[in-house]
């Protein structure tokens, strides 16, 4: 059983240290090569601007963090303590922003509040403005409100589904013996809380402090966090040295906070013997209860699908005039944007259609899940079968840390260390499928990792006391029971393939390019058209990725784990 794991561990641990550990060392030795490590850290140390953007990264991050508790703890308790109807629906919906890349959420955004958005277009009309009144882009709010948006999800599932096990006969024997409301939450259900709350907390700000995409486009150039301030090191001013040191520094952090964050999921994931969380759960009886979950589930309606419903409505809704050298149809429904989608009037190799960008994907996708399953399921069957174990708790950090890891960085990363044989893959079609799969393996692991862990011993020892080999209780024992895990593991290697923008933005060829390096292109250029092209494939990337969460939602098994 001691050599079983090692043979598992053998392509995973191979692959990050091909395409992980090699490219990150590799950008290491160019980078310093010249000035050493201790010139591009006395340069931050002497830059304000530097600084402001190391300050403003983890500010940013702990307020977002904050807001997302307060949005998503009050949702968690009416998902953990209440049955009501439509429960099923309200879950799915909360649950489709997790999934939604990065370029969506800003451009959904942009569509509600934008200065060619819902709400300052109808104000402009209404009231006869010369400007657009509400200033939404470009502005630290619209950084906040939108990572909000994102990582709600996370508070709702992880806590809301942890909550739902701890059996309220302890809160009500506090009562009992004298407590009020507040105290029995302070005293009694905060701390058995307090694991899934941290680890929620953990991943939020994890994610937070290495936000791209929102800060790219909805923050302007005024804002900037670590992974934006890379990107522009790298691509803009080619200072490899400055740019390697910064993705030092948020390596460093996200390696603690990830170490942290595994310690506290394992806690949260440990089979919870209070009570099934179909016993805990009541009907929303009485006006107090309905209005507290009617309000709570409304707010949280509003602010996860408004900006999805005004992108999906802005993508056939021309509100522009029409100029003579647009070719456009006058203000109203159109689906001109989408018609537009499958020309190239350049006939540029670059500027090839739009339409072509969702084939392209798609492929990229389907390779992602193969490679994503391939090494995500022998390493989440190590972590399940040694739980608490030294090599487990030396593991789990390890492949854990693509996550916290800049995509621009893995991008750059890929361009400097497989540019020569035998790792030439410069030309190669599968460059951008494993730079996916990295983005998309400790997801993978995350989600196989809980329902491995749920199969009993005891299934496992009567197969081979009835005569099965090692082989075929993997395959008749093991594999049926996780074969719904791994179609959630499969749906969120895929959605994430579909989204990443951060290292595809470096290594994509111009003739081969993704759906969300299209839309910011399209973002980035002035004119109704372009726009419209940008909401149009939003909305058909934004359709597929909600699928996935409905597919995620009818396959997830259980009601414990961090997705």
């Amino acid at each position: 059983m001691k050599k079983q794991p090692l043979f598992l561990l053998l392509a995973p641990l191979l692959f990050l240290a091909v395409f992980y550990f090699y490219p990150l060392a590799s950008i290491l030795r160019v980078s310093f090569a010249r000035g050493g490590v201790l010139a591009p850290l006395a340069e931050i140390v002497r830059s304000d601007s530097l600084r402001g953007v190391l300050w403003f990264t983890v500010w940013q991050a702990a307020a977002s963090t904050l807001l997302t508790l307060a949005a998503g703890l009050p949702g968690a308790y009416v998902l953990a303590r209440y049955d009501f109807r439509g429960k099923t629906l309200f879950r799915a919906l909360t649950g489709i922003p997790f999934v939604m890349p990065t370029l969506v959420v800003a451009a959904g955004f942009n569509a509600l509040l934008g200065p060619q958005g819902w709400v300052n277009t109808l104000l402009v009309n209404w009231l006869g403005l010369a400007a657009p009144p509400v200033r939404f882009v470009n502005t630290v709010w619209a950084i906040l409100i939108a990572h909000v948006f994102y990582n709600t999800t996370i508070v709702l599932r992880m806590v809301g589904d942890f909550w739902a096990h701890l059996d309220p006969r302890l809160g009500q024997a506090a009562r009992t013996l004298g407590a009020n409301r507040w105290r029995t939450f302070h005293r009694v259900t905060l701390p058995l809380l307090a694991p899934a709350i941290l680890a929620a907390a953990l991943l939020v700000f994890i994610f937070d402090f290495s936000s791209f995409a929102v800060v790219l486009v909805l923050g302007g150039p005024k804002f900037a966090t670590l992974e934006v301030e890379i990107f522009y090191q790298t691509s803009a001013l080619f200072n490899l040295p400055l740019a390697a040191t910064l993705s030092v520094i948020q390596l460093a952090s996200t390696l603690i906070l990830t170490v942290v964050y595994t310690r506290l999921s394992a806690r949260v994931t440990r089979p919870v013997r209070l009570r099934a969380a179909r016993l805990t759960r009541r009907a929303a009886v009485g006006w107090g209860s309905r209005v507290r979950v009617g309000l709570v589930v409304g707010f949280l309606l509003v602010l996860l699908t408004a900006p999805l419903a005004a992108l999906a409505s802005r993508s056939v809704v021309n509100l522009s005039p029409r100029r003579a050298r647009d070719a456009l149809p006058d203000r109203g429904l159109t689906l001109a944007f989408y018609r537009a989608l499958t020309e190239n009037p350049t006939r540029s190799v670059v500027n090839v259609p739009p339409a072509r960008a969702i084939g392209v994907s798609l492929g990229y996708a389907a390779a992602t899940v193969v490679l994503a399953l391939g090494l995500g399921l022998p390493a989440a069957w190590v972590l399940a079968r040694g739980r608490g174990s030294r090599l487990s708790r030396v593991l789990d950090p390890i492949l854990m840390l693509p996550l916290g890891t800049s995509a621009v960085t893995l991008g750059l990363g890929f361009i400097v260390a497989l540019n020569r044989p035998p790792l030439d893959l410069r030309a190669s079609p599968l460059l951008i499928p494993l730079a996916h799969t990295l983005v998309a393996f400790p997801f993978v692991v995350r989600s196989l990792t809980p329902a491995l862990q749920s199969i009993r011993p005891r299934l496992r020892q009567a197969a081979m006391l009835l005569g099965a080999s090692p082989e075929q209780v993997v395959r008749y024992v093991d594999v049926p029971l996780v074969g719904r895990a791994l179609l959630v593991a499969a749906t969120f290697a895929f959605t994430i393939s579909l989204g990443e923008f951060g290292a595809t933005a470096l290594i994509a060829r111009p003739e081969f390019p993704t759906v969300p390096v299209v839309i910011y292109r399209f973002l980035s250029r002035p004119g109704a058209l372009n726009y419209g092209q940008a909401l149009a494939l939003s909305t058909i990337l934004m359709l597929i990725t909600a699928a996935g969460m409905l597919a995620i939602e009818r396959f997830r098994i259980g009601e414990v784990g961090e997705f």
